[in-house]
This record gives structure tokens, C-alpha cells and sequence, in this order.
């Protein structure tokens, strides 16, 4: 069977190990570390850094195809070991879009699809085109890192002029180039997954919706409640034509506003299995990890039907302080209180906000979307914290 390599060995390594064990593949992981989250799973392990080449050489020797747990390798890194004969997926002329945000918004613009108006913060004169675009747009924009950027973070939203000018003003000091957005008037955020294989075979999930706490994703209602289904084909026809036409292998999550008056917007991309797409592992028929792994060995896509009429995915975050009861009792708690939930766990360090976990709760027939969403955030919080928000006691004192 054969061995597929994956740069980086967090979380998203380690959920697609567990894909690659399920179909007698071997996933070799390139981790910082030996206590990464992947690097305690996988026994193929070569540790190194991703800007290193040698060591990316290293980590993709006899392997059939090299890819992502995120999308920090060097591009030109990436372009050397394509020349080298390697099989890079999703490919550098792809993966550059996930990776500048620049880059991505123009060829999106080019292509005709629903993005905000934008302008590249770079130059003697990036001061003269903030002001100017601040005063287009009245003050609503938003500044972000064109690299980089991920969990809110690289990413600001000035209150007037004086604040713009003071994160553009470190920016530059700080050698971050910035793009400006104007800033959507949205009713919420939504995600449209989609899997591609080298043959050409796309796939797509049901289009779900993500809350945001805080600049990153907390919780994942699939499918997106209320969504028409003038607006669902819409989300999933774009997600498709992107991996098309950039060339797209592997899992893509296409990340889009829900405007106030009806329409999309498309915010960012990713290239590899994504947050939005948790849900998946007990909520679809394939989960996002194992048609990743399909989709890099150009095996057929599976089935990306949703097994249930809801699922809610809830992150399991770090307290802000660490909890005097061990994960594995609250675990213990939680199952002997929802033994429906689906909790996955990643083996990380607990601190303040960091994705350590996360809890699928898999709604039965006609159960309100409102009522699973709640129980999936209530086992999420009890894990983070050892509190239930509804005060029980899980020793059933009065």
C-alpha cells in the first residue's frame, strides 16, 4: 500500500492518520517535534522544519504524493521539489492561493466571483491608498496580513482613520504586508467543502455554517439551517469551479459571508482538511480526512452525503486556566452524561484558547437544531472546563 507524506504533524495529520489506518495506507508526517499531535501517532515520522528543503526531501522520499497540514511551506521550496519529480498536492500554483491573500483576491476578482472590494496595502504611497479606500468605503474596512493570517489573528478592524494608519504605520515596521477589505454587511459565515482528485472527480458537502468567537471558529452547524437552496448550489457550484480551475487536489474549504441582503461573498480558502469540515468524520458518510487521502492517491471520492438531518461540531478550547480535574475524567463524565458524543481529542497542552479537542454531537430524526447546537457547546465547555453551563453536578449531589 502506499505511503502519502504530510507536511506538518498537528491535529489535521494526526485525524488523517487515522483515515490512512482505516484504508492500510501509511501517512508519514513531517512534525517539529516528537510530541506534535501526529508525531505521537504515526510511527513514520521525520522531524524537521518546513522552510528546511533537505528536510522536506527527507519526508517526501518513496512517497506517492507530499501534502498539507497547513500551508506554511515556502512556495519556491515546493516549486524545487515538483522539479525533483515529486508529487506535490495540492500543487504550488494552487496552494498559492490558500497562502496570499492578495494573490487569491485577484484571481478570483479576474474570474468574475463574489469578493469584497480590495486594495493591496504596499509602497511609498500604501498611507494615500488607505485613506483614500477608508473614506470609499466610510470607515468600514478591514485590514489583514497577506501571509499568514489565521485564527483572527493577522487580521484588524481599525474603529476610524487614526487606528488604520497606526496598524498599517507597525505593519510596515514590522515587514507585514497588508491588504485592505471593505468590510461585508453579513448575516452570518458560511463553508463550502469540496475534494478533487488529480483525474478530475470533484465531490462536495452540504454547505454548513461556522460561529466565529473571538476570530476563530467555534462551533459548525451542517448543514447551514435555513440556507435556500438557491444559495447552497450557488456556494457548492463556486467551491467546484475554484478547484477546477486552480488546479485543485485534495480537500478545499471555501470560507463565504452570507450577506444581509442575500448574496455571497467569498473571505478565504484553504487547502486542506479545515475546521468547517470536522462535522464530517461522524456526521457524513466520508469524513473530510479519509477523502483527503483519496483524493491525493486519485482513488474514487466517497460519498459526501450528510447522515443525519443536523450535526453540530463544537471546539473544545483551553481554559484560562487549566481545570484541577484530568481530561481523561472529564471524558469520563461526559460520556456517562451524552454517550451520543463524539469526542476527539488531540493530544495538545491546555492553554488559554487553543484548539485542544473537539465534540460532534450527530442529531436524531426530527430533533431541533437549536437543542443539538446547545448540547454540542455544553459538552465542548465541560470538557474546556470541568463546568457544565447548566449547573449539574456529575456526582448527582443535590
Amino acid at each position: 500500500m502506499p505511503t502519502v507524506a504530510m507536511i506538518g504533524g498537528g491535529q489535521l495529520a494526526r485525524m488523517t492518520h487515522q483515515a490512512a489506518i482505516a484504508l492500510g495506507q501509511r501517512l508519514r508526517v513531517l512534525a517539529a517535534s516528537a510530541d506534535e499531535p501526529a508525531a505521537l501517532v504515526t510511527p513514520d515520522v521525520v522531524l524537521g522544519s518546513h522552510d528546511d528543503l533537505d528536510d522536506l526531501r527527507r519526508v517526501a522520499a518513496g512517497a506517492v504524493a507530499v501534502t498539507f497540514d497547513h500551508e506554511g511551506v515556502p512556495t519556491d521550496l515546493l516549486h524545487a521539489l515538483v522539479a525533483e519529480g515529486v508529487n506535490v498536492l495540492p500543487p504550488p500554483e494552487a496552494l498559492i492561493h490558500a497562502q496570499d491573500k492578495s494573490v487569491m483576491r485577484r484571481r478570483l476578482s479576474e474570474m468574475g466571483l463574489p469578493v469584497p472590494d480590495f486594495v493591496d496595502l504596499d509602497g511609498p504611497d500604501a498611507e494615500a491608498t488607505l485613506r483614500d479606500f477608508f473614506a470609499r468605503h466610510d470607515g468600514r474596512v478591514v485590514l489583514k496580513a497577506i501571509r499568514g493570517g489565521y485564527d483572527g489573528r493577522g487580521v484588524w478592524m481599525p474603529d476610524d482613520l487614526d487606528d488604520a494608519v497606526a496598524v498599517l504605520t507597525r505593519s510596515v515596521a514590522d515587514g507585514t504586508p497588508l491588504l485592505a477589505e471593505a468590510r461585508v454587511a453579513m448575516r452570518r459565515e458560511l463553508s463550502a467543502m469540496v475534494a478533487r482528485s488529480p483525474f478530475g472527480q470533484g465531490a462536495v458537502w452540504p454547505v454548513v455554517e461556522t460561529v466565529q468567537r473571538n476570530g476563530q471558529c467555534a462551533v459548525v452547524i451542517a448543514p447551514a439551517p435555513d440556507l435556500s437552496d438557491e444559495l447552497a448550489t450557488q456556494a457548492q457550484t463556486i467551491a467546484l469551479r475554484l478547484a477546477n480551475e486552480l488546479g485543485v487536489v485534495g480537500v478545499m474549504a471555501v470560507e463565504l459571508f452570507e450577506t444581509q441582503d442575500g448574496h455571497l461573498s467569498i473571505n478565504e480558502l484553504a487547502m486542506r482538511p479545515h475546521n468547517s469540515g470536522h462535522w464530517s468524520m461522524d456526521g457524513a458518510v466520508t469524513g473530510q480526512f479519509e477523502q483527503h487521502l483519496r483524493a491525493v492517491l486519485d482513488y474514487p471520492l466517497g460519498d459526501t452525503r450528510a447522515r443525519a438531518e443536523v450535526t453540530v461540531m463544537a471546539n473544545i478550547l483551553g481554559a484560562d486556566s487549566a481545570p484541577e480535574m484530568s481530561m481523561d475524567e472529564r471524558c469520563h463524565h461526559l460520556m456517562a452524561r451524552m454517550p451520543d458524543a463524539r469526542v476527539h481529542l488531540y493530544a495538545k497542552g491546555e492553554r488559554p484558547e487553543r484548539k485542544i479537542g473537539h465534540v460532534n454531537i450527530v442529531g436524531a430524526p426530527g430533533d431541533d437544531v437549536a437543542a443539538v447546537r446547545e448540547r454540542a457547546e455544553r459538552a465542548a465547555h465541560w470538557m474546556s472546563t470541568a463546568v457544565w453551563t447548566d449547573g449539574w453536578d456529575e456526582h448527582g449531589r443535590e
